[in-house]
Protein backbone atom coordinates (compact mmCIF):
# COMPACT_ATOMS: atom_id res chain seq x y z
CA UNK A 1 0.00 0.00 0.00
CA UNK A 2 1.14 3.49 -0.72
CA UNK A 3 -0.16 6.63 -0.28
CA UNK A 4 -0.36 9.43 -3.01
CA UNK A 5 -1.45 13.23 -1.14
CA UNK A 6 -4.65 12.27 0.06
CA UNK A 7 -5.11 9.24 -1.78
CA UNK A 8 -4.12 5.22 -0.90
CA UNK A 9 -3.20 2.99 -3.77
CA UNK A 10 -2.80 -0.75 -3.75
CA UNK A 11 -0.69 -3.07 -6.13
CA UNK A 12 -2.41 -3.66 -9.25
CA UNK A 13 0.14 -4.77 -12.06
CA UNK A 14 3.42 -5.66 -11.27
CA UNK A 15 6.73 -4.66 -13.21
CA UNK A 16 7.19 -8.13 -14.42
CA UNK A 17 4.10 -7.66 -16.30
CA UNK A 18 4.14 -4.71 -17.46
CA UNK A 19 7.61 -5.80 -19.01
CA UNK A 20 6.26 -8.64 -20.42
CA UNK A 21 3.52 -6.97 -22.35
CA UNK A 22 5.92 -4.31 -23.63
CA UNK A 23 8.04 -6.66 -25.26
CA UNK A 24 5.06 -8.47 -26.61
CA UNK A 25 4.45 -5.06 -28.44
CA UNK A 26 7.82 -4.41 -29.40
CA UNK A 27 8.16 -7.73 -31.05
CA UNK A 28 4.68 -6.75 -32.96
CA UNK A 29 6.33 -3.85 -34.07
CA UNK A 30 9.34 -4.92 -35.09
CA UNK A 31 8.01 -7.14 -37.58
CA UNK A 32 5.42 -4.43 -38.77
CA UNK A 33 7.75 -1.73 -39.21
CA UNK A 34 11.12 -2.81 -38.91
CA UNK A 35 11.94 -1.81 -42.73
CA UNK A 36 9.82 1.45 -42.66
CA UNK A 37 12.15 3.80 -40.46
CA UNK A 38 9.07 4.89 -38.79
CA UNK A 39 8.41 8.19 -36.88
CA UNK A 40 7.64 7.28 -33.00
CA UNK A 41 6.08 10.10 -31.27
CA UNK A 42 5.39 9.61 -27.57
CA UNK A 43 2.85 11.84 -25.86
CA UNK A 44 3.75 13.36 -22.66
CA UNK A 45 3.79 13.24 -20.00
CA UNK A 46 2.55 9.89 -19.37
CA UNK A 47 4.16 7.90 -22.22
CA UNK A 48 7.88 8.83 -21.56
CA UNK A 49 8.60 5.14 -19.33
CA UNK A 50 6.46 3.51 -21.87
CA UNK A 51 7.86 5.58 -24.85
CA UNK A 52 11.23 4.33 -24.02
CA UNK A 53 10.86 1.01 -23.35
CA UNK A 54 9.42 0.17 -26.62
CA UNK A 55 12.01 2.53 -28.25
CA UNK A 56 14.99 0.73 -27.28
CA UNK A 57 13.77 -2.65 -28.43
CA UNK A 58 12.99 -0.89 -31.78
CA UNK A 59 15.61 -2.55 -34.34
CA UNK A 60 15.23 -0.73 -37.36
CA UNK A 61 16.09 2.85 -38.12
CA UNK A 62 13.30 5.46 -36.88
CA UNK A 63 13.03 9.20 -35.94
CA UNK A 64 11.29 9.90 -32.12
CA UNK A 65 9.67 13.25 -30.81
CA UNK A 66 7.76 13.64 -27.42
CA UNK A 67 4.94 15.96 -27.70
CA UNK A 68 2.50 17.44 -26.07
CA UNK A 69 -0.92 18.46 -27.34
CA UNK A 70 -1.16 22.42 -27.26
CA UNK A 71 -3.16 25.20 -28.97
CA UNK A 72 -2.82 28.84 -30.22
CA UNK A 73 -4.74 31.27 -31.13
CA UNK A 74 -5.23 31.04 -35.55
CA UNK A 75 -6.55 33.47 -37.77
CA UNK A 76 -9.46 30.75 -39.04
CA UNK A 77 -13.03 31.30 -37.70
CA UNK A 78 -12.75 28.49 -35.09
CA UNK A 79 -9.80 30.84 -33.15
CA UNK A 80 -8.24 27.84 -31.65
CA UNK A 81 -5.73 25.51 -33.56
CA UNK A 82 -4.85 22.33 -32.41
CA UNK A 83 -0.75 21.00 -32.83
CA UNK A 84 1.60 19.03 -31.57
CA UNK A 85 4.08 21.20 -29.82
CA UNK A 86 7.56 19.21 -29.67
CA UNK A 87 7.59 17.63 -33.11
CA UNK A 88 10.38 18.19 -35.13
CA UNK A 89 9.86 15.80 -38.15
CA UNK A 90 7.94 16.86 -41.36
CA UNK A 91 5.29 13.31 -41.33
CA UNK A 92 4.13 13.48 -45.20
CA UNK A 93 4.54 10.28 -46.41
CA UNK A 94 5.77 8.86 -43.66
CA UNK A 95 4.65 6.04 -41.67
CA UNK A 96 4.04 7.19 -37.46
CA UNK A 97 4.36 5.05 -34.31
CA UNK A 98 2.12 6.84 -31.78
CA UNK A 99 3.00 5.84 -28.18
CA UNK A 100 0.07 6.45 -25.48
CA UNK A 101 0.85 5.55 -21.65
CA UNK A 102 -3.03 4.71 -21.33
CA UNK A 103 -6.09 4.74 -23.69
CA UNK A 104 -9.37 5.82 -21.70
CA UNK A 105 -11.95 8.51 -23.02
CA UNK A 106 -9.82 8.94 -26.07
CA UNK A 107 -10.39 12.30 -26.30
CA UNK A 108 -6.83 13.33 -27.19
CA UNK A 109 -6.82 10.29 -30.05
CA UNK A 110 -9.43 12.35 -31.88
CA UNK A 111 -7.59 16.05 -31.48
CA UNK A 112 -4.20 14.11 -32.30
CA UNK A 113 -5.83 11.51 -35.38
CA UNK A 114 -6.96 14.96 -36.99
CA UNK A 115 -3.32 16.85 -36.89
CA UNK A 116 -1.96 13.57 -38.46
CA UNK A 117 -4.31 13.42 -41.26
CA UNK A 118 -3.84 17.23 -41.88
CA UNK A 119 -0.29 16.80 -41.91
CA UNK A 120 -0.82 14.11 -44.43
CA UNK A 121 1.22 11.18 -42.91
CA UNK A 122 0.81 7.83 -45.35
CA UNK A 123 -0.35 6.01 -42.13
CA UNK A 124 -0.35 5.84 -38.61
CA UNK A 125 -0.43 3.24 -35.77
CA UNK A 126 -1.81 4.09 -32.16
CA UNK A 127 0.06 1.90 -29.52
CA UNK A 128 -1.07 2.03 -25.71
CA UNK A 129 0.16 -0.15 -22.75
CA UNK A 130 -3.00 0.34 -21.17
CA UNK A 131 -6.85 0.08 -22.46
CA UNK A 132 -9.84 0.69 -20.71
CA UNK A 133 -12.55 -0.95 -22.73
CA UNK A 134 -15.05 0.39 -20.53
CA UNK A 135 -14.51 3.42 -21.33
CA UNK A 136 -13.65 4.18 -24.72
CA UNK A 137 -16.22 5.46 -27.28
CA UNK A 138 -14.42 6.74 -30.09
CA UNK A 139 -14.06 4.91 -33.60
CA UNK A 140 -10.35 5.72 -33.97
CA UNK A 141 -8.64 2.05 -33.78
CA UNK A 142 -5.99 0.91 -31.22
CA UNK A 143 -3.72 -1.04 -33.21
CA UNK A 144 -1.50 -2.72 -30.32
CA UNK A 145 -2.27 -3.17 -26.95
CA UNK A 146 -0.39 -3.77 -24.24
CA UNK A 147 -3.19 -4.58 -21.86
CA UNK A 148 -6.76 -4.07 -21.09
CA UNK A 149 -7.86 -2.83 -17.96
CA UNK A 150 -11.11 -1.76 -15.72
CA UNK A 151 -11.63 1.27 -15.52
CA UNK A 152 -9.96 2.03 -12.53
CA UNK A 153 -7.74 4.71 -11.69
CA UNK A 154 -4.57 4.19 -11.36
CA UNK A 155 -0.75 5.38 -10.87
CA UNK A 156 2.96 4.47 -11.84
CA UNK A 157 4.41 3.97 -14.77
CA UNK A 158 4.44 7.17 -15.92
CA UNK A 159 0.98 7.96 -14.92
CA UNK A 160 0.16 10.32 -12.05
CA UNK A 161 -2.18 11.74 -9.36
CA UNK A 162 -1.56 15.50 -9.03
CA UNK A 163 2.06 14.94 -10.01
CA UNK A 164 2.84 12.21 -8.22
CA UNK A 165 3.24 8.25 -8.70
CA UNK A 166 5.21 8.33 -12.58
CA UNK A 167 7.95 7.02 -11.02
CA UNK A 168 6.66 3.93 -9.80
CA UNK A 169 8.07 0.67 -11.59
CA UNK A 170 4.59 -1.09 -11.16
CA UNK A 171 0.85 0.09 -11.39
CA UNK A 172 -0.81 0.33 -8.26
CA UNK A 173 -5.06 1.05 -8.21
CA UNK A 174 -7.21 3.25 -6.13
CA UNK A 175 -8.25 1.83 -3.01
CA UNK A 176 -11.78 1.41 -3.66
CA UNK A 177 -14.36 2.95 -1.00
CA UNK A 178 -17.22 -0.25 -0.38
CA UNK A 179 -19.76 2.39 -1.79
CA UNK A 180 -23.06 1.91 -3.46
CA UNK A 181 -23.98 5.00 -5.69
CA UNK A 182 -26.91 5.18 -7.78
CA UNK A 183 -28.24 7.83 -9.83
CA UNK A 184 -32.32 7.80 -9.37
CA UNK A 185 -34.54 8.61 -12.16
CA UNK A 186 -38.28 8.69 -12.41
CA UNK A 187 -40.91 10.82 -14.36
CA UNK A 188 -43.00 12.93 -13.04
CA UNK A 189 -45.86 11.49 -10.43
CA UNK A 190 -43.27 8.28 -10.62
CA UNK A 191 -42.53 8.58 -6.77
CA UNK A 192 -39.36 8.96 -6.87
CA UNK A 193 -39.14 11.42 -3.68
CA UNK A 194 -40.82 9.36 -1.71
CA UNK A 195 -38.73 5.59 -3.16
CA UNK A 196 -35.34 8.38 -2.34
CA UNK A 197 -36.59 8.88 0.92
CA UNK A 198 -37.21 5.15 2.10
CA UNK A 199 -34.17 3.60 0.75
CA UNK A 200 -31.91 6.81 1.84
CA UNK A 201 -33.03 5.47 5.09
CA UNK A 202 -33.27 1.93 4.46
CA UNK A 203 -29.39 1.43 3.01
CA UNK A 204 -27.57 4.13 5.00
CA UNK A 205 -26.84 5.92 1.52
CA UNK A 206 -26.63 9.95 1.48
CA UNK A 207 -29.77 11.23 -0.94
CA UNK A 208 -28.00 14.66 -3.31
CA UNK A 209 -31.27 16.26 -5.03
CA UNK A 210 -30.18 18.41 -7.43
CA UNK A 211 -33.02 20.84 -6.63
CA UNK A 212 -32.17 20.89 -2.98
CA UNK A 213 -28.45 21.54 -3.61
CA UNK A 214 -29.16 24.52 -5.95
CA UNK A 215 -31.80 26.19 -3.34
CA UNK A 216 -29.49 26.08 -0.59
CA UNK A 217 -26.06 27.30 -2.24
CA UNK A 218 -28.98 30.37 -3.36
CA UNK A 219 -30.53 30.87 -0.13
CA UNK A 220 -27.01 30.28 1.52
CA UNK A 221 -25.36 33.26 -0.72
CA UNK A 222 -22.50 30.54 -1.00
CA UNK A 223 -20.07 31.72 -3.78
CA UNK A 224 -21.44 28.83 -6.09
CA UNK A 225 -24.88 29.37 -5.02
CA UNK A 226 -24.22 33.11 -6.01
CA UNK A 227 -22.61 32.34 -9.37
CA UNK A 228 -25.85 30.03 -10.12
CA UNK A 229 -28.20 32.89 -9.28
CA UNK A 230 -26.02 35.59 -11.81
CA UNK A 231 -27.07 32.85 -14.67
CA UNK A 232 -30.78 32.38 -13.34
CA UNK A 233 -31.06 36.05 -13.40
CA UNK A 234 -30.37 36.57 -16.74
CA UNK A 235 -32.49 33.65 -18.20
CA UNK A 236 -29.58 31.73 -18.98
CA UNK A 237 -28.61 27.84 -18.56
CA UNK A 238 -26.53 27.13 -15.08
CA UNK A 239 -22.90 25.97 -16.45
CA UNK A 240 -22.17 22.16 -16.12
CA UNK A 241 -19.16 23.16 -13.98
CA UNK A 242 -21.44 25.38 -11.51
CA UNK A 243 -23.84 21.99 -10.79
CA UNK A 244 -21.15 20.12 -10.86
CA UNK A 245 -19.18 21.91 -8.16
CA UNK A 246 -22.57 21.87 -5.66
CA UNK A 247 -22.46 18.13 -6.36
CA UNK A 248 -18.82 17.86 -5.62
CA UNK A 249 -19.09 20.10 -2.73
CA UNK A 250 -22.07 17.91 -1.09
CA UNK A 251 -20.01 14.73 -1.96
CA UNK A 252 -17.01 16.13 0.08
CA UNK A 253 -19.07 17.28 3.08
CA UNK A 254 -19.90 13.43 3.64
CA UNK A 255 -16.91 11.68 3.29
CA UNK A 256 -17.35 8.39 4.56
CA UNK A 257 -20.69 7.54 3.45
CA UNK A 258 -21.86 4.64 2.33
CA UNK A 259 -22.58 5.89 -0.44
CA UNK A 260 -25.09 7.91 -2.76
CA UNK A 261 -28.19 8.24 -4.50
CA UNK A 262 -27.94 10.92 -7.10
CA UNK A 263 -31.74 12.71 -7.59
CA UNK A 264 -31.85 14.88 -10.78
CA UNK A 265 -28.53 14.72 -12.03
CA UNK A 266 -26.73 13.89 -14.25
CA UNK A 267 -28.52 15.11 -17.32
CA UNK A 268 -25.76 15.24 -20.10
CA UNK A 269 -23.22 13.16 -21.04
CA UNK A 270 -20.48 15.99 -20.49
CA UNK A 271 -22.25 15.45 -16.80
CA UNK A 272 -22.23 11.81 -16.52
CA UNK A 273 -18.49 11.60 -17.66
CA UNK A 274 -17.77 14.51 -14.94
CA UNK A 275 -19.74 12.62 -12.57
CA UNK A 276 -17.63 9.69 -13.12
CA UNK A 277 -14.38 11.14 -13.50
CA UNK A 278 -15.05 12.62 -9.87
CA UNK A 279 -15.95 9.36 -8.10
CA UNK A 280 -13.44 7.32 -9.78
CA UNK A 281 -10.72 9.87 -8.01
CA UNK A 282 -12.74 9.20 -5.08
CA UNK A 283 -12.39 5.31 -5.31
CA UNK A 284 -15.67 4.54 -6.12
CA UNK A 285 -18.33 4.68 -9.43
CA UNK A 286 -21.84 5.22 -10.41
CA UNK A 287 -23.27 1.69 -10.08
CA UNK A 288 -26.40 1.90 -11.03
CA UNK A 289 -29.08 4.37 -12.93
CA UNK A 290 -32.22 2.93 -11.54
CA UNK A 291 -35.27 4.17 -13.33
CA UNK A 292 -38.78 3.91 -12.09
CA UNK A 293 -41.25 3.14 -15.27
CA UNK A 294 -45.17 3.92 -15.01
CA UNK A 295 -47.14 4.70 -18.41
CA UNK A 296 -47.90 8.10 -19.06
CA UNK A 297 -51.81 7.94 -18.26
CA UNK A 298 -51.14 6.39 -15.13
CA UNK A 299 -48.75 9.21 -14.20
CA UNK A 300 -51.19 11.81 -15.37
CA UNK A 301 -54.20 10.38 -13.23
CA UNK A 302 -51.42 10.32 -10.06
CA UNK A 303 -50.74 13.80 -10.71
CA UNK A 304 -54.26 15.36 -11.34
CA UNK A 305 -55.38 13.47 -8.32
CA UNK A 306 -52.21 15.23 -6.12
CA UNK A 307 -53.13 18.54 -7.66
CA UNK A 308 -56.81 18.92 -5.52
CA UNK A 309 -54.32 19.12 -2.31
CA UNK A 310 -50.65 20.09 -3.35
CA UNK A 311 -51.70 23.47 -4.69
CA UNK A 312 -49.28 23.08 -7.43
CA UNK A 313 -50.58 24.43 -10.96
CA UNK A 314 -48.50 22.37 -13.07
CA UNK A 315 -50.30 19.56 -11.09
CA UNK A 316 -53.48 20.52 -12.27
CA UNK A 317 -53.42 21.07 -16.17
CA UNK A 318 -53.13 17.89 -18.34
CA UNK A 319 -51.27 19.38 -20.89
CA UNK A 320 -48.68 21.01 -18.66
CA UNK A 321 -48.16 17.50 -17.19
CA UNK A 322 -48.09 15.69 -20.53
CA UNK A 323 -45.42 17.97 -21.80
CA UNK A 324 -43.42 17.85 -18.60
CA UNK A 325 -42.90 13.99 -18.77
CA UNK A 326 -42.08 14.47 -22.52
CA UNK A 327 -39.27 16.92 -21.25
CA UNK A 328 -38.52 14.25 -19.27
CA UNK A 329 -38.25 11.24 -21.40
CA UNK A 330 -36.25 13.72 -23.72
CA UNK A 331 -33.57 14.49 -21.19
CA UNK A 332 -33.51 11.22 -19.58
CA UNK A 333 -33.40 8.90 -23.09
CA UNK A 334 -29.32 10.37 -23.82
CA UNK A 335 -28.57 9.32 -19.80
CA UNK A 336 -30.34 5.78 -20.80
CA UNK A 337 -28.39 5.08 -23.23
CA UNK A 338 -25.42 5.90 -21.72
CA UNK A 339 -25.46 3.57 -18.81
CA UNK A 340 -27.33 0.73 -21.11
CA UNK A 341 -24.06 0.85 -23.21
CA UNK A 342 -21.85 0.25 -19.51
CA UNK A 343 -24.59 -2.66 -18.74
CA UNK A 344 -25.89 -0.35 -15.67
CA UNK A 345 -29.07 0.48 -16.57
CA UNK A 346 -32.36 -1.08 -14.65
CA UNK A 347 -35.37 -0.17 -15.47
CA UNK A 348 -38.03 -0.69 -12.15
CA UNK A 349 -41.91 -1.41 -12.24
CA UNK A 350 -43.23 1.89 -10.76
CA UNK A 351 -46.66 0.64 -10.47
CA UNK A 352 -48.01 -0.76 -6.85
CA UNK A 353 -48.31 -0.01 -3.47
CA UNK A 354 -45.20 2.08 -2.23
CA UNK A 355 -44.07 -1.31 -0.51
CA UNK A 356 -44.17 -2.99 -3.30
CA UNK A 357 -42.10 -1.04 -5.60
CA UNK A 358 -39.82 -0.14 -2.49
CA UNK A 359 -39.24 -4.37 -3.22
CA UNK A 360 -38.59 -3.67 -6.50
CA UNK A 361 -36.04 -1.22 -5.89
CA UNK A 362 -34.34 -3.45 -3.22
CA UNK A 363 -33.81 -5.97 -5.33
CA UNK A 364 -31.50 -4.46 -7.83
CA UNK A 365 -30.04 -2.17 -5.00
CA UNK A 366 -28.84 -5.27 -2.69
CA UNK A 367 -27.62 -7.20 -6.49
CA UNK A 368 -25.24 -4.26 -6.66
CA UNK A 369 -23.98 -4.41 -2.60
CA UNK A 370 -23.00 -7.99 -3.23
Amino acid sequence: MIKLHDLEFEPFISEREITKSIERISDKLNQDFGDKKPVFIGVLNGSFMFASEVIKRFHGDCEISFVKLGSYEGTESTGKVRTLLGLNQELKGRSVILLEDIVDTGNTLVEIDQILKKAEVEDYKVVTLFYKPEAYKKNIPVDYIGMEIPNKFIVGFGLDYDGLGRNLTQVYKRKENKMTNIVLFGPPGAGKGTQATILKDKYNLVHISTGDVFRYNIKNQTELGLSAKSYIDKGQLVPDEVTINMLKAEVEKNEGANGFIFDGFPRTETQADALEDFLESKGTMVHAMIALEVEDNILVERLLERGKTSGRPDDADEDVIRNRIKVYYDETAILKNYYQKQDRYFGVDGVGSIEEITERLSTVIDKLMK
